[in-house]
């Protein structure tokens, strides 16, 4: 394990939650759309992450020796965006015949965006981003302690 390792876990992770944080807002801020450049309302957005490899190295020297028994060492990972997709929800239809947006019906088609699971979804990613700063802090201040014994 590199010296910079634990620094480049919690970066992905916090440059991750940031991403998540930006579609969860924009969920929210686009709730009551009902019309979009591609027609329609407003799709809810989600984020999809994979696990990554942080050092290629590493995954090709699994294995490391210590008093002449092997012993499987798993490459360090990070977290990575996959992709955006839109979710697969319905619209809610609502009667408001005299919207501008209203079919022949009177109904309006709007995003099936619940705000109390959004921002439900928006603590939760702050959290995260939280935890990984605490962590990247933490990593900091042992290395510091570290030289610091080390000059000594």
């Amino acid at each position: 394990m590199g010296l910079f390792d634990g620094y480049n876990v919690a970066s992905s992770g916090m440059s991750a939650q940031r991403t998540r944080v930006n579609v969860v807002t924009a969920n929210i801020a686009n709730a009551q759309t009902t019309h979009t450049l591609e027609g329609g309302p407003y799709r809810k957005k989600n984020v999809v992450f994979q696990e990554i490899l942080l050092n290629q190295q590493e995954a090709n020297k699994s294995k490391t020796s210590f008093e002449g028994k092997e012993k499987f060492v798993p490459p360090l990972s990070g977290v990575a965006i996959r992709e955006v997709i839109d979710a697969k929800g319905e619209p809610v239809m609502k009667y408001e015949p005299s919207h501008p947006d209203a079919n022949e019906d009177g109904y309006v088609a709007y995003p099936n965006i619940n705000p109390v699971i959004e921002m439900v979804d928006l603590l939760e990613a702050t959290k995260s981003y939280e935890a990984n700063v605490s962590a990247f802090t933490t990593h900091k201040t042992i290395d510091t302690q570290t030289l610091d014994i080390l000059k000594g």
